[in-house]
């Protein structure tokens, strides 16, 4: 397994991250020992990185993630780095009702996530959104305090602009930004990026496969519960375009018998290039509602 370090000053985790989300929310149904077994399985690869939110299945993947590293040896338990997303607020039937990111609720969240985990710090804490309704300097600010305490070792990021990167930078030294980054979603190639790179912050990418939509294996009839069911760029007209694009991309991997660890060269990089422009997608990631709540998705800044 190839390792990173996030950023400048985080910690080194493996290149490969496993998203935990799927596991217990938005995917439809999950198999609970099926899931065990695939973190057991992801560690045993080498895979350090484990990511979750307090907010999938509302509170239930962390339980999971708790009783997948309990059967483990201890080097291998504490070889996990977990990265926790906080903030977003639920209600019983899994509704949505914006976000929380007040410092006393940073610490509200956070000392729940220790007791689900049963660990005594968590290695990355984020934000899932940015807070309208409060300054991102006040948020990292109570993160910041946490780390002085003990109870998380590393500040990340999530789906913010560039701006408000700048911001939250200036409190604390940022681990990591966790964005959506693939061949068809490529906005943050334009500032987010660069203004990553030029504050030595690590970008952990997620939606790589665009939900399945490039795996090249993604077949319409979503499962109950999936929310690809309301995703803008699996319905309809935009759908059947973007399956178009998967098929141009299949001849251009066809014609190099790729493999899961191929390493691209730039004729590589052009063929792909010319099967799936930038920006060539139908359909937003998110539906409306939940765009309009992406500080990424608001302009340069």
């Amino acid at each position: 397994m190839k390792m990173r370090t996030l950023g400048r000053n985080g910690p080194t985790v493996s290149a490969l991250g496993l998203g935990c989300m799927g596991m217990s929310d938005f995917y439809g149904p999950a198999d609970r020992t099926e899931s065990i077994a695939t973190l057991h399985s992801a560690l045993e690869a080498g895979v350090t990185l484990l990511d979750t939110g307090d907010f999938y299945g509302m509170g239930h993947n962390e339980l999971l993630i708790r009783e997948a590293l309990a059967g483990l040896p201890p080097s291998r338990r504490d070889a996990a780095i977990i990265s926790v997303k906080f903030g977003a607020l639920r209600d019983p039937p899994g509704g949505w009702h914006g976000y929380d990111s007040r410092p006393a609720a940073v610490r509200n969240f956070v000392a729940y996530s220790l007791q689900r985990l049963g660990v005594d710090h968590i290695d990355i804490y984020r934000p899932a959104r940015l807070d309208p309704q409060v300054p991102i300097e006040e948020t990292i600010g109570a993160i910041a305090d946490l780390v002085k305490e003990g109870y998380v070792r590393q500040i990340g990021l999530s789906e913010l602009g560039a701006a408000s990167i700048r911001r939250a930078a200036s409190v604390h030294p940022i681990s990591d930004l966790q964005i959506e980054y693939s061949l068809v979603s490529r906005g943050i190639e334009e500032a987010i990026l660069p203004t990553c790179r030029s504050l030595g912050i690590g970008v952990t990418a997620y939606g790589v496969l665009s939900r399945g939509l490039i795996s090249g294996h993604w077949q319409a009839g979503a499962k109950r519960n999936d929310f690809r069911a309301v995703s803008p760029r699996f319905q309809g007209a935009n759908v059947a375009h973007n399956l178009a694009l998967v098929e141009a991309l299949r001849v251009t991997a066809e014609q190099r018998s790729v493999t899961v660890d191929l390493e691209l060269s730039a004729d590589d990089l052009a063929a792909i290039e010319r099967a799936v422009p930038k920006g060539a997608v139908a359909g937003e990631r998110y539906a409306s509602a939940q765009m309009s709540q992406l500080d990424s998705e608001k302009g340069a800044g």
